[in-house]
C-alpha cells in the first residue's frame, strides 16, 4: 500500500451502501453527500441529520500534571474545566499563530481528551508531545481508538432518548457523560458544528456500524437523514463557526480572528505564545485588525475563499468561506475586512467575482441562530 492511500472510517461500507459521493478530506475517504446537500442541510435545521466524524483526531492526556501540561500547551484555562465538561480552545505557536482550534473534554480528574481537526491532528499531537517534556503527564494518540458519530438537529434529543437511559436533559451544552446508546458504550457529548442542538458520540470503531444503524432506525419516523461534509460546511458557515485553513491559520493570532476571548492571560504560569499574544492583544486595542464579518449577496453569484472584498475601488478584505445559504436563500460569505468597513450595514461593499464587483451587505455573525 502506498503512503498516499486514503484512510477509511469504520463506517466506510455503510456510506458506499447508501450511495454516498466520497471525497478525500485530510487524507480520509469521507462522504461529501448522499443525495442533495440542500436536503441534508434543511433536514438538520428542521429535523435531524446523522454524520460520520471519525476523521477527527482524538488525543488523550493523562497523569498527575495533565491539567498543568494543557494549561501550558494551550491558550485556555483548562485546569478550570470541571469533570464532565468541555471547552473550546486553541493551540498556538510561540509567535501566537493558530495551529488549530480544539475541543477539550475533561473525562476524569487527571484525564482529558483533546479533539483536533483531521487536517491538523498530527501537528497537534506532535506539539502536545513536545510540550509535555518535564510534565508528569502522558500524551497518547487515540485516533484509532474512536469512531465519532454526530446526530444534530431539533429532533436529535428525542432520537437519542429512545436509545439511552443517560440523563440527556441534565447534559448541558459543552458537556459530556459516559453512557450506553443502543447497548453500545459511548461518551455522549452535547457539542456540534451545525448551530443546532445535537450530540457527538465517541465509541469504539467496532461498535460504529451497530450504533449508526440503531440511530438510523430510531430516526426513521422523524425525518433523520445521513449527512455529508458538504452540508456540514454550509451549516457551520450559517452558524458563523470558523473552519481551520479558512478563518483560522498560522498567520493569524486568536486576536486577529476576533477570538481573543479564548486566550486566558489570568491563568497561572507561562503558556506557549503568552508573550506574543500579549503583544497581539495590545496591538488589537490600539489598531484594530481586520474584522471577521458576514456578507450576504444581493445577487446570485457565490463568493469563494480568496476572493477580494472591495469598497470604493479599493481592496478592503478577503473572503474566507462562501456558499449558497439554504436557510437565507442567498449566497453568503465570511470575510476579514478592514475595521472601517466592518459595521453591519456598511455602505458600498462588494466582492470581486472574476472582475465584476458584486454588491454585498455586511451583517453581524452568525447568519443563523436557532430558537432556544
Amino acid at each position: 500500500m502506498s503512503s498516499t492511500a486514503l484512510r477509511h472510517t469504520a463506517l466506510d461500507a455503510v456510506h458506499r451502501a447508501l450511495g454516498a459521493t466520497m471525497t478525500d478530506f485530510a487524507g480520509w475517504d469521507m462522504p461529501l453527500r448522499y443525495g442533495s446537500e440542500r436536503d441534508e442541510h434543511v433536514a438538520v435545521r428542521t429535523k435531524a441529520g446523522l454524520f460520520d466524524l471519525s476523521h477527527m483526531g482524538e488525543i488523550t492526556v493523562t497523569g498527575p500534571q495533565a491539567a498543568a501540561l494543557l494549561n501550558f500547551a494551550l491558550v485556555g484555562n483548562i485546569a478550570s474545566v470541571g469533570v464532565g465538561r468541555a471547552r473550546y480552545t486553541m493551540i498556538c505557536q510561540a509567535d501566537g499563530g493558530i495551529l488549530d482550534d480544539l475541543i477539550v473534554y475533561r473525562l476524569a480528574e487527571t484525564e482529558y481528551m483533546v479533539v483536533a481537526n483531521a487536517s491538523n491532528a498530527q501537528v497537534v499531537l506532535d506539539a502536545l508531545t513536545e510540550r509535555a517534556a518535564g510534565f508528569d503527564a502522558e500524551v497518547r494518540d487515540d485516533r484509532d481508538a474512536y469512531a465519532l458519530i454526530a446526530v444534530q438537529g431539533p429532533q436529535s434529543p428525542g432520537i437519542l432518548k429512545s436509545l439511552t437511559d443517560a440523563d440527556l436533559d441534565g447534559l448541558k451544552y459543552y458537556a459530556g457523560l459516559p453512557g450506553t446508546v443502543a447497548g453500545v458504550p459511548a461518551l455522549i457529548a452535547r457539542t456540534g458544528y451545525t448551530g443546532e442542538d445535537g450530540f457527538e458520540l465517541f465509541v469504539k470503531p467496532e461498535h460504529a456500524v451497530e450504533l449508526w444503524q440503531a440511530l438510523t432506525k430510531a430516526g426513521e419516523g422523524v425525518g433523520l437523514v445521513p449527512c455529508g461534509l458538504s452540508c456540514r460546511d454550509t451549516l457551520r458557515l450559517e452558524a458563523g463557526m470558523p473552519l481551520y485553513g479558512h478563518e483560522l491559520t498560522t498567520s493569524l493570532t486568536p486576536f486577529d480572528a476576533g477570538l481573543g476571548r479564548v486566550v486566558k492571560f489570568e491563568k497561572e504560569g507561562d503558556f506557549v505564545g503568552r508573550e506574543a499574544l500579549t503583544g497581539a492583544a495590545a496591538r488589537a486595542e490600539q489598531n484594530p485588525p481586520r474584522v471577521l464579518v458576514g456578507l450576504v449577496a444581493e445577487g446570485r453569484r457565490v463568493p469563494r475563499a480568496g476572493f477580494a472584498v472591495v469598497a470604493g475601488g479599493e481592496v478592503i478584505g478577503e473572503v474566507t468561506s462562501g456558499a449558497p445559504s439554504p436557510t437565507l436563500g442567498k449566497p453568503i460569505a465570511m470575510a476579514y475586512v478592514d475595521a472601517a468597513h466592518a459595521a453591519p450595514g456598511a455602505e458600498g461593499v462588494g466582492v470581486d467575482i472574476r472582475g465584476s464587483h458584486e454588491p454585498y451587505q455586511v451583517v453581524a455573525l452568525p447568519f443563523y441562530k436557532r430558537q432556544k
